[in-house]
């Protein structure tokens, strides 16, 4: 299951809030050491399951039962205000061999997870009979606590690339202000982190009555996972993070090593196109495919670019590329909204194909769910660890330089990889710091090779601090390894029974392992 997918529900928010979905590492600083708080009166609870919610499709046909779990919001004051955690469980299908709980994130950060442990379920095949599944929302995502910021105000076009960075930054400080006045926000955010999401786990896993905690995290929650590890060592049971970040980076340098990657994702799918040019009529030759995009992007440089009933600017057109190049199965859809993108900038009259279309209506249409899901995300980045907010650097020009300069070797992606976020605007300093990765927690890692969301090179610089881990690459352009064949994607049947051996026997592969797709 892959957090890509989330991607689409991209909205007006701005560039930033959708390029953060890639999911970034929490900056890297040891934290102090602090007494243990007092979590009595909250492990007291018990969940009252009942009937998971009627629009909850997943979950209903799974017979799932969903409740409420209360968590401090300030685990340092664990007597004062809670927020309530919306969960999912389905039972162990065979309770004779049953070996506790397996927790699952689907990444974001932002992203609702109630039913992601249902949709993970057939890919898990007779491993899921092991476990209790557990679903959640993270805090302040989804049925936990929401935030909102309200609606973000419709952008004027710009006709200049820095005319569209300074909307950029324009539209990140006023996110950032939005954020802090909506609403109750201006208590909640402050105890937005990743910090606080493994507690709220590790509560979970206490109030559920289980020893230790399972769990499967792809994406930024493969990260988060990482992060739980950390803190929890005693209790991580069966872990499997896939697609992971560089933990030795901040959150901006692994988003900047993402536009190399990209590059390196757009060649591919040029080469892929040339083959097919009697197709797609976009070139014979890979160069000759990619001068097409380039044009495409000087085009949408100089102005909005219209398209049947939309109009593409510069910032949704490099994340709609972004989002395409990301999946080696998404190529044949990129190259024909390419050759539409080409036909309207040389003139012609033509209608995006419904793809193309979707995103761009997407980016029209803002509502409180992606409101919910992209400004819970803002939140977790700028409250990270570091100072300004999440360690994102607090000169809005520093982000204009390194896109300019990037631009020399990045021409199509340089601008979405050095994007500002709302972080250098926001107006609540982190309580703590980020988590140090570093330890000999047995656990099992994925990572496709040429994954161009979180680069390959990430993932080994995390296996490497992950002491006692296993690392399974798999070749293949994807962001997300396991359970690809649920989405309808080439799964990569090697370490999909490699991670179902682990999570039924705990028995890591002896050796590192490659995988070859499909």
């Amino acid at each position: 299951m892959i957090i890509t997918r989330w991607a689409m529900a991209a909205t007006a928010l701005g560039a930033a809030a959708l390029v953060g979905w890639a999911g970034a590492a929490p900056a890297s600083v040891s934290a102090p050491r602090s007494p243990a708080p007092d979590l009595s009166l909250h492990l007291g609870q018990r969940p009252d399951w009942g009937a998971c919610p009627a629009d909850a499709a997943d979950l209903v046909e799974a017979g799932a039962q969903c409740a409420e779990v209360t968590v401090p919001l300030d685990y340092s004051d664990p007597g004062g205000r809670s927020i309530k955690l919306a969960i999912s469980r389905i039972r162990a299908g065979d309770p004779a061999h049953r070996r506790g709980i397996l927790l699952a994130n689907p990444g974001g950060p932002g992203g609702p997870g109630l039913e992601y442990a249902a949709r993970l379920r057939p890919a898990l095949k007779d491993a899921a009979d092991r476990y209790d599944l557990i679903g959640f929302d993270p805090r302040f995502v989804g049925r936990s606590t929401p935030i909102h910021c309200g609606p973000s105000p419709k952008a004027p076009p710009t006709y200049s690339r820095r005319e569209a960075f300074e909307a950029s930054v324009q539209n990140a400080r006023d996110t950032a202000r939005r954020c802090h006045e909506h609403g109750d926000n201006a208590a909640l955010l402050p105890h937005a982190s990743s910090r606080n999401v493994a507690r709220d786990m590790d509560l979970i896993r206490a109030v559920l009555g289980e020893r230790e905690l399972s769990y499967y995290g792809v994406s930024y929650g493969g990260d988060l996972g990482a992060v739980y590890t950390q803190m929890f060592p005693r209790h991580a049971g069966r872990v499997v993070i896939d697609s992971v970040t560089d933990p030795a980076l901040t959150q901006y340098e692994n988003f900047q090593a993402s536009g190399r990657a990209q590059e390196r994702g757009l060649d591919e799918w040029a080469a892929w196109t040339a083959r097919r040019s009697a197709e797609y009529r976009l070139g014979d030759t890979p160069r000759q495919v990619r001068a097409v995009v380039e044009r495409v992007g000087s085009r949408v440089d100089r102005g909005p670019l219209p398209i049947g009933d939309h109009v593409v600017e510069a910032r949704v057109l490099g994340l709609f590329l972004r989002q395409m190049v990301g999946n080696g199965e998404s190529d044949a859809t990129l190259a024909k909204a390419v050759r539409n993108l080409a036909d309207a900038a040389e003139g012609r009259d033509v209608e995006p194909i419904p793809e193309l279309s979707t995103w761009l209506e997407l980016f029209s249409t803002p509502s409180p769910e992606l409101d919910n899901q992209f400004n819970s995300g803002n939140a977790i980045f700028c409250g990270d660890g570091g100072w300004p907010a999440g360690g994102w650097p607090d000169d809005p020009e520093r982000y204009w330089r390194d896109a300019e300069r990037a631009r020399r070797t990045q021409p199509v992606f340089a601008a979405t990889a050095n994007a500002i976020f709302p972080c250098p605007f926001w107006r609540t300093e982190p309580r703590e710091p980020g988590v140090e990765i570093g330890n000999r927690v047995p656990l099992l890692l994925l990572q496709a090779t040429r994954d161009n969301n979180v680069p390959y090179t990430g993932a080994v610089a995390m296996h490497r601090k992950l002491k006692s881990s296993r690392m399974i690459s798999a070749d293949l352009r994807s962001h997300g390894v396991y359970g690809r064949g649920v989405d309808g994607l080439t799964p990569v049947p090697c370490a999909d029974q490699a991670v179902n051996a682990y999570l039924r026997t705990g028995a890591l592969p002896a050796a590192d392992l490659i995988c070859p797709a499909g």
